[in-house]
C-alpha cells in the first residue's frame, strides 16, 4: 500500500485552527480537512469538500463520538479522475446536494482502524447507507468497489484510509436511482433518459423497485450514448428517448432483461463479480464478464461483438448495485 503522510505544519487551512489554540513554534497534528488541504494527493477531495460544504465539518471534532473522531475513506485525485473530475470546475457537473451526500458516504462516525477492515464486515456511513469490506484472493482490500490503498493516516480528529475510486450511493432503489439521473438530480445534465424510457415502455418498473423480501440485483445500465450507438447499429435512429418506442416492445423487453442479474450474483460490486466467466441474466441469456483490471470488468452480451466498459461502476442502491456501461448488451 502507498504511504500517505500527513503534513504536521500547524497550517491555518480554511481557518479551522484558531490561533489561540496553537502554542508558538509547537508542531500541531492537522485535522482531516487540513490533511486534504496540505497533501497534493487529495487536492480534488479538498475541492469537493468545499463545494459539498463538509470541509468545516471534517475540520472539527466529531460531537457525536466520545473521542471526537471521524474515519474517512478518502478518494485520491486519481479516484476523482476516473469520473472525469480533475478540477474544482469539473465538480459543477454534479448537483451540490448529490456531491454532499456522496462525501457523507465516505465518512464514519468514530474510529474505524485498518485492523477493523476485515473481509465481509460492514460499517455505517454518515449518509445512513452501509458499506462492506471485500478481500480478493490476491490479498487486495476493497470497500465496496474501491481499493483501499492505505490505512490509518492519523489526524487530530480521526483517521483517513485513502481509496482509488469514489464511493457512490443513492439512498434509493434501482428504479428511483435511474429516475434521479434521468431528472438531473445527480448530474446537472440528465443521464439514463433512454433507459428510463425503455423501462416505462416495457412496464418493467416493478422489477427494479425494492420490495419486502426481494433479492438484491446487479444491474448494468447503458448510457444515453450507448442507446444512440445502438440505433446506428440497427439502422433505427434513436435521437431522443421516445424513439425507443419505434422498436417492438418484446425486443426492448428482452434487451432490458439482459442487463439484470440476480440470484447468487445479485448485488455484487466489481471485486466480487466472477471474472472471465458468464452469468445468467434475468432474461435467461448469458452475460460474459471479462478480466478484473484496474477495478473494473468488461461486460458482453451474446449479440455483441465488442464488450461494454464500465464508465461509472459500483453505485450502491437500496436493492442492489448499478454499473453504468457504455454499450447496450444484446441477448442474440
Amino acid at each position: 500500500m502507498k504511504k500517505y503522510f500527513p503534513i504536521k505544519a500547524g497550517l491555518l487551512a480554511l481557518g479551522l485552527f484558531a490561533a489561540t489554540g496553537c502554542a508558538k513554534n509547537k508542531e500541531v497534528e492537522p485535522s482531516i480537512t487540513n490533511i486534504a488541504v496540505t497533501n497534493p494527493d487529495f487536492q480534488e477531495l479538498e475541492d469537493a469538500a468545499i463545494r459539498g460544504d463538509v470541509a468545516v465539518l471534517l475540520g472539527n471534532k466529531n460531537p457525536n463520538d466520545p473521542q471526537g473522531n471521524y474515519t474517512v475513506f478518502a478518494p485520491t485525485n486519481a479516484a476523482f479522475s476516473r469520473l472525469g473530475l480533475n478540477t474544482a470546475q469539473d465538480l459543477a457537473v454534479l448537483q451540490q446536494s448529490f456531491l454532499q451526500n456522496t462525501l457523507y458516504y465516505h465518512v464514519y462516525s468514530g474510529s474505524l482502524p485498518g485492523s477493523a477492515l476485515t473481509s465481509g464486515s460492514t460499517s455505517n456511513s454518515a449518509l445512513g447507507v452501509t458499506r462492506r469490506i471485500i478481500r480478493r484472493t490476491d490479498g487486495t482490500l476493497y470497500v465496496n468497489g474501491s481499493q483501499i490503498v492505505g490505512t490509518d493516516v492519523k489526524a487530530a480528529n480521526g483517521l483517513i484510509h485513502p481509496i482509488d475510486k469514489v464511493l457512490l450511493a443513492t439512498k434509493a432503489d434501482v428504479l428511483n436511482s435511474a429516475l434521479a439521473l434521468q431528472s438531473g438530480s445527480v448530474f446537472v445534465k440528465p443521464e439514463l433518459t433512454f433507459l428510463v424510457e425503455a423501462v416505462v415502455y416495457c412496464n418493467l418498473q416493478d422489477a427494479l423497485k425494492a420490495t419486502p423480501g426481494s433479492a438484491p440485483l446487479t444491474v448494468f445500465a447503458p448510457t444515453d450514448q450507448a442507446f444512440k450507438d445502438l440505433g446506428v447499429l440497427l439502422g433505427v435512429p434513436l435521437n431522443q428517448p421516445s424513439d425507443i418506442r419505434k422498436l417492438p416492445v418484446a425486443t426492448v423487453t428482452a434487451v432490458l432483461l439482459n442487463h439484470v442479474v440476480g440470484g447468487t450474483q445479485g448485488g455484487k460490486f466489481t471485486p466480487e463479480l466472477p471474472e472471465n466467466t458468464s452469468v445468467a441474466s434475468a432474461g435467461g441469456a448469458p452475460v460474459a464478464l471479462g478480466a478484473f483490471k484496474s477495478g473494473v470488468i468488461t461486460v458482453k452480451g451474446s449479440g455483441n461483438t465488442v464488450p461494454a466498459n464500465m464508465v461509472i461502476p459500483d453505485v450502491q442502491c437500496t436493492n442492489g448495485v448499478v454499473h453504468v456501461i457504455d454499450r447496450v448488451l444484446l441477448p442474440l
